[in-house]
């Protein structure tokens, strides 16, 4: 009878901590009313960066060719491999050729790191232009996602910004003209022109400040603006309702 009961009890405690741990995973039973849906989406960990309704068109494949997540996916893919590259470059004039050489050259797999990241901008750039132009041919920059569309725009910006100062870090002869052309044009600016032109470069001359404060640029405050922005992007996304899809295909869809 002792045994009976130990063993009863040894087998309530497992069902009791099993029941805990179900609950602590699923919260809420099966969703199969508004007030449990929200409740699920507001408090599953992954579930929660998605709006609780949705509009259907916007999950087909077509409607948006997932061009922000593959975009993101870009972002997220540049900041690995550039966390790599930073192993064996050195952001120093006297340096800074000779380790892009030798890393295409002599380190293994170093060819196909560079590529990855080069090529992984470049994409990037024409998936954040293709994303922007398919927003604005289905309308999803009008009210009231107005705020999401000016922030859309500035991502834009900051990945041409991102894109322009890592090509100039190979140092090489496309470097050197390209800082002298893209600084010549800054500095044409009608207001503080000639002083944004010697912040980028440190000075009157192109040599090491400008080096080190394009590299800073590039591996540090415009990918943190793109993270920032992208999060606020993403919140905003799911706080408009998801997908922004016409007003004619919404009424169509509650008619039917």
């Amino acid at each position: 009878m002792q045994i009976e009961n130990k063993w009863n009890l040894s087998s309530m405690t497992a069902f009791v901590t099993r029941s805990r741990v179900w609950r602590s995973i699923f919260r809420h039973g099966w969703p199969d009313n508004p007030l449990d849906r929200s409740l699920v989406m507001t408090s599953h960990i992954f579930f929660h960066l998605h709006p609780v309704k949705v509009s259907r068109k916007s999950l087909r494949a077509g409607y948006s060719l997932g061009l922000g997540v593959l975009s993101l996916l870009a972002f997220v893919s540049l900041t690995i491999t550039g966390m790599l590259l930073m192993f064996y470059y050195t952001p120093a004039v006297e340096h800074a050729y000779g380790d892009i050489v030798q890393l295409q050259t002599e380190t293994p797999f170093g060819q196909l790191l560079r590529n990855m990241h080069r090529w992984g901008a470049h994409l990037m750039v024409i998936l954040v232009v293709l994303h922007l132009a398919r927003v604005f041919y289905t309308g999803a920059y009008k009210p009231p996602r107005q705020f999401n569309w000016v922030i859309g725009v500035f991502l834009l910006l900051l990945t041409f910004g991102a894109s322009f100062t890592g090509y100039l870090l190979p140092w090489d002869q496309l470097a050197y003209w390209a800082i002298t052309v893209g600084t010549s044009v800054a500095g044409y600016a009608p207001i503080g022109g000639d002083i944004a032109r010697q912040f980028l470069l440190g000075g009157t001359e192109i040599g090491q400040p400008a080096l080190t404060r394009f590299y800073a640029l590039h591996v540090f405050f415009i990918p943190l603006g793109i993270a920032l922005l992208t999060s606020v992007h993403l919140w905003r996304v799911r706080k408009d309702g998801g997908l922004a899809v016409q007003d004619a295909e919404r009424e169509k869809e509650r008619k039917g």
